[in-house]
């Protein structure tokens, strides 16, 4: 004897045209989304003979055909977008469908409230269970604040669609029509790379520690990313979406869960979006769940785990941090969906990291996508004051509690090497940067990160020894004020009581191929203090270089210096110096100390009040080796 509930699910089943006439005209309309679109009901909404007019509807990101969005059924059908897809965009961009700008995590409030007015919900849903529950399958994100309002529900039963756990479970009782349907899920291919992209992603990669929760947006870059993770551990995913590459992580090992606090040893998600490879993976897969919108895009709850690394993608971006998302000037492209909502939340997060990440430029390197001022028309999606790490192919700017000066320094720094003069120049037209700022490097060698290594001082000390950078003005500063009177009279073999903007830039901004300055980073968290520095200038004359070198006052005694001297000689060697040359006092015995452990031929020579230390290669001494692009990259 069949049970009651499936006697009600034959009851519903009905024919597309006898679904779509209980809509009434004037309605508000709701699509499920992406790959769970119901295709299968489309048809029946422009179909000639059905009757409806002056109905909204109302979606976020679909894939496949929108047929309601053309010409023709301008006066049946106006169109709301939640999110701005390929399939609907020209329709938004002539004004014959409307966008709606709003966090996602707000949505459903929204939907609860009338605020954005819904009577009508079509759906996709798998066979009902054993128990008469069918499942949302790949989009759970806004169905059910849909499904709590609405008065009609017409849902398609597709059997490819693929039974997932978490929230994504809606009685058939709750359905009003079932048509059946079988047709494939639209897939979402991944896209095709670049060696720009490829270059993003590994520095977005260099800065996701084992154990970090990530949400990855929708795009190349953030698909990239995952390709750079693999030799990562106990990663874990709460995010908006995810795509196939997810999926390759976790069959890997990669991805495990174990480090969340939150839904551990889940990977959580609003819905699933690629091939079938992931609509596979997640078909009853225990360790995956579905959530809304309101839970896995709240910023609260985002913040629960430690170490959350957010990925997103702008279009462009300002030199005092504003980022715009979701608009090419005032042509709407996209939408803000839930960038906000995880950049806000990694921000909460303990030593969490929100990213944005673009490449440098754009119609083919006509533009640059770093500009003085966002193009007209063009809207903040990401404030200046959400903004945290941005990212280029040509490095990471970190602009969170950064001065306007820093942040436009930070962020030309990372601008393609043709767009930085102009950039420069407009900076200091609207006064964010000194009048008489030294333009950052135009050619290449840009910023070499093949020269950056990891090392372990005394105590354990965890250091970064990379080549200097423009943006490092403040931290060498703080270093210099915080010198005793020895250390200073030690260095500069006089008394100095300032250290002038001129000096300042001068030790900051280099050329990285004639001369070389290596700064000692202290890993300390949100704040990486500068322990020591050391320098060469080249005197072409003679090929060797003169040599500087300096470590803060609470970090000596700890072999910093030693660290240092060492890099800074394996880089000169490289280069074909002939040696360095360091001027120093005759009590300046922790230098010499320093020197002769370098293992290389000494002549000394006394110039006045200094003495003057020549250090001449040989190729059968010298420290540890030439760092090489092989190394093993320091995750920031």
């Amino acid at each position: 004897m069949a049970a009651p509930w499936q006697d009600r699910v034959r009851s519903k089943l009905t024919s597309l045209k006898a679904a779509v006439s209980q809509i009434r005209r004037g309605e508000h309309i709701f699509l499920s989304c992406g790959s769970a679109a119901p295709l299968g009901l489309i048809p029946g909404l422009v179909a000639e003979d059905v009757g409806l007019s002056h109905n909204e509807i109302i979606h976020l990101l679909t894939l496949g055909e929108a047929p309601y969005t053309r010409p023709e059924f301008a006066e049946r059908f106006r169109h709301n977008a939640l999110f701005i897809g390929p399939n609907v965009r020209a329709a938004v961009t002539e004004g014959r469908a409307d966008y709606t700008p709003v966090f996602l995590s707000e949505i459903p409030a929204l939907i609860r409230s009338g605020r954005i007015p819904i009577d009508v919900a079509m759906i996709s849903v798998t066979p009902p269970d054993a128990a008469g529950y069918c499942s949302l399958g790949t989009h759970v994100d806004l169905a059910p604040a849909v499904l709590d309002v609405v008065r009609l529900v017409i849902a398609e039963i597709n059997p490819r669609l693929p039974r997932t756990n978490g929230q994504s479970r809606v009685h058939v009782d709750r359905i009003h029509a079932l048509v059946e349907a079988d047709h494939p899920l639209p897939e979402l291919t991944p896209p095709g790379s670049t060696e720009e992209t490829e270059t993003i992603a590994q520095h977005i990669a260099d800065l996701i520690p084992d154990g970090a929760t990530l949400q990855l947006g929708i795009g190349t870059i953030p698909d990239a990313v995952v390709r750079h993770l693999k030799e990562h551990s106990d990663l874990g995913i709460h995010s908006e979406m995810f795509s196939d590459g997810v999926v390759e992580l976790a069959q890997r090992g990669v991805i495990t869960g174990n480090a969340k606090k939150l839904n551990p040893a889940k990977i959580v998600a609003s819905f699933v979006l690629g091939t079938r490879k992931t609509y596979d993976f997640v078909n009853e897969n225990p360790t995956v769940e579905l959530y809304p919108a309101e839970y896995t895009n709240d910023p609260y709850i985002i913040a629960v785990n430690d170490d959350v690394i957010a990925i997103n993608t702008a279009l462009e971006i300002d030199l005092t941090g504003q980022v715009c998302a979701d608009s090419i000037g005032a042509r709407f492209y996209s939408g803000i969906g839930g960038q906000v909502d995880f950049i806000r939340g990694a921000a909460r997060s303990k030593r969490g990291k929100p990213v944005i990440a673009l490449p440098s430029t754009a119609q083919n390197g006509v533009v640059s996508r770093i500009v003085p001022r966002l193009a007209d028309g063009a809207g903040v999606v990401t404030t200046r004051g959400d903004v945290h790490y941005v990212v280029t192919e040509y490095g990471v700017a970190d602009l969170h509690g950064r001065t306007i000066r820093e942040r436009a320094m930070s962020l030309i720094s990372i601008a393609h090497p043709k767009f930085r003069p102009w950039l420069l120049a407009e900076a200091k037209r609207r006064a964010y940067v000194y009048i008489d700022q030294i333009e950052p490097p135009v050619t290449v060698p840009l910023y070499p990160s093949r020269l950056e290594s990891r090392a372990t001082a005394s105590d354990c000390l965890s250091l970064l020894i990379r080549p200097v950078r423009a943006t490092d003005e403040r931290n060498v500063h703080d270093m210099f004020y915080r010198f005793s009177h020895e250390t200073i009279y030690q260095r500069f073999a006089e008394m100095r009581d300032y250290l002038g903007r001129e000096s300042l830039q001068a030790f900051c901004t280099i050329d990285y191929e004639r001369d070389m300055t290596l700064v000692a980073e202290v890993k300390n968290g949100p704040t990486t203090p500068i322990a020591g520095m050391a320098l060469y200038v080249l005197d072409r004359r003679t090929q060797y270089g003169r040599l500087a070198c300096m470590v803060a006052d609470a970090y000596r005694g700890r072999g910093i210096a030693t660290l240092l001297v060492r890099a800074l000689a394996d880089i000169a060697q490289a280069r074909n110096l002939r040696g360095l040359i360091a001027e120093m006092t005759p009590d300046n015995t922790g230098m010499r100390r320093v020197l002769e452990k370098m293992g290389y031929p000494l002549e000394s020579t006394h110039e006045g009040r200094t003495i003057m230390l020549k250090m001449t290669f040989t190729r059968a001494s010298g420290g540890a080796g030439v760092p090489t692009e092989g190394r093993e990259r320091a995750r920031k």
